[in-house]
Parts: C-alpha cells; sequence; structure tokens
C-alpha cells in the first residue's frame, strides 16, 4: 500500500509490516501495532482543540496506541490519548475522541462518532452513523445499530449545576440497541436487554426486557433462544 504523503510526528512507531495508505498524518507519540491498515486521508493521535465553554479537561494526553491488526479506513480520525484493541475496525469517515478506550474485535461504523472518556468493551458493533456520547460505557458484547443517539446533559448547555450531572448512557453487556433509538442522559440499559428501533428511553431498562415505544416501556422477555449464552 502507498505511502505517498505521509507525515509522521515525533516519537512515532509503526511496526514494519504495518500497511498505510496516501495522505495519511500521524501525530507524535502514536503507536501502530503489527498488522495494521492505515488507510487514505486518515489521522492519527490528533490532540483536541476545545471551545472556550468547553467541560472538557485541557491537559496533556499520551499518544494513541493502536493494538494489533487494526484497521483505520479512509478518512477516519481518532484522537491522541486512545487506545485500540486488537483487531478492531474503525469504518471510513468515523471520529473517535481522546481518552477513549475501544477493545478486541469490535466494528466501529461509517460515519459513527464517539466523544471523549467512553469506554468501549470487546466484540462490539457499533453501526453506521450512531452517536456516542461523552462519559457513556459500552461493555462486552453491545450492538449498536444505524442512527443510535446517546445524550449526557440533561439542562443542554444551561446552569453550572449540569457540570456535576453530565453523564452518558451505561448500556450492559450483550444488550441490543435498534436503529434510530434515542438514549436520554444517564440512563442504564440491563444485560441483554433490547431497545426496539425507534424508541426513546428516557428511564433505566432491567436486564433481559425487550422494550419498545415513545417513552420506551417494557413489553416481555428476550426469549431464552436468543440470549448470547445460548447461541
Amino acid at each position: 500500500m502507498s505511502r505517498e504523503n505521509l507525515v509522521l510526528g515525533e516519537g512515532v512507531q509503526i511496526a514494519d509490516d504495518a500497511e498505510i495508505g496516501a495522505n495519511v498524518v500521524i501525530h507524535a507519540g502514536t503507536v501502530i501495532g503489527a498488522g495494521c491498515v492505515i488507510q487514505d486521508n486518515v489521522v492519527l493521535g490528533k490532540t483536541p482543540k476545545l471551545a472556550s465553554r468547553s467541560t472538557a479537561k485541557k491537559k496533556d494526553l499520551p499518544g494513541l496506541v493502536l493494538g494489533e491488526a487494526v484497521t483505520v479506513c479512509s478518512g477516519a480520525v481518532v484522537f491522541a490519548g486512545t487506545t485500540i484493541g486488537a483487531r478492531t475496525v474503525i469504518g471510513d469517515q468515523a471520529f473517535v475522541r481522546e481518552n477513549v478506550t475501544i477493545g478486541e474485535d469490535c466494528g466501529v461504523g461509517r460515519g459513527v462518532c464517539i466523544e471523549n472518556q467512553v469506554g468501549i468493551g470487546s466484540r462490539c458493533s457499533i453501526q453506521s452513523n450512531s452517536y456516542i456520547t461523552r462519559l457513556s460505557t459500552l461493555e462486552d458484547d453491545v450492538f449498536i445499530a444505524p442512527c443510535v443517539t446517546t445524550t449526557n446533559d440533561n439542562f443542554m448547555g444551561r446552569t453550572e449545576a449540569r457540570h456535576g450531572l453530565l453523564m452518558g448512557a451505561t448500556i450492559r453487556r450483550a444488550a441490543r440497541i435498534g436503529g434510530g433509538v434515542v438514549i436520554l442522559p444517564g440512563i442504564e440499559i440491563g444485560e441483554e436487554a433490547f431497545v426496539a428501533a425507534g424508541a426513546l428511553v428516557t428511564k433505566d431498562i432491567p436486564a433481559g426486557k425487550l422494550v419498545a415505544g415513545l417513552p420506551a416501556r417494557v413489553w416481555r422477555d428476550v426469549p431464552e433462544e436468543e440470549l448470547l449464552g445460548n447461541q
């Protein structure tokens, strides 16, 4: 694969067998593991430029770390201070902010935005154009369908009280979130729960329940045969 117009910052480490496309920018301190594929027009290890009213903390960040066999597809931007686990794929034009941890064998779809201070487990699927807000947690084996929106601020930028109350979603192991779902701030979605497409989630969802509607309410249990341990 071409390394035409490659721009490297200080202290960048690239495994000998990594494939690097054209017009790639790799900022200082980035570490790229063995077998990684970095496609055209990717930016790695970017430092955030914060707005004057941003609630994110301004501090020095360690370099971006990509584990073995990570693929970062064309046009994606992955910030400094983030760690991506082995064999994870970051899709075309995806955006992964600073202080994010993504586990192994995950798929992050085209145009996904993952904000800062997010923790994502292993074997998660986050499909195209979904938005994972700051201070969210996704445990292992979570499925996020296209165009899901999470939120973290009930005050929508007003009042000083909001600063201590910001909180994204907590989505427990093997939960599944359908297309176009909106999740309000601070919601916990239980292990193996199923949220039907188009739902508005305003309250915590118990483990193993199927919910649907505006606002979402419990309809029934998730069938035993659909539980991850029974596959």
